[in-house]
């Protein structure tokens, strides 16, 4: 039997007030992840996944390189296009093989 990872969903909110209150108290503590550590334990938190959250709002604000959430939504979207444009050009290069052959035979007779 297979363990599937459990992937849960927090709310916008409660990801916001993680992350401000990283960004608000981590001069209380020596380093940015133990305030990570601590925080993410009050509230419940892995400390893995509230680190991820910080990671992400410091990307959105500048502050970190790579790409931004809007950016990575966008890129996501692209990709689906290109993937759906590509499927749509086989199929048309499939139709006009088919119907190209089926000119040949017709103008042979």
């Amino acid at each position: 039997m297979s363990e599937k990872k459990r992937v849960r969903q927090y709310p916008v909110e409660v990801r916001e007030r993680a992350v401000r209150m990283v960004f608000d108290h981590q001069h209380e503590y020596p380093s940015q992840w133990k305030a990570i550590e601590s925080i993410a334990g009050q509230l419940g938190l892995h400390h893995e996944t509230l680190r991820l959250w910080v990671r992400r709002a410091e990307t959105d604000a500048g502050e970190r390189p790579g790409l931004t959430t809007d950016e990575r939504q966008r890129m996501k979207q692209l990709e689906r296009e290109n993937k759906e444009l590509r499927r749509a050009n086989e199929i048309l290069k499939a139709a006009a093989s088919f119907f190209g052959s089926e000119l040949d035979r017709q103008s042979k007779k």
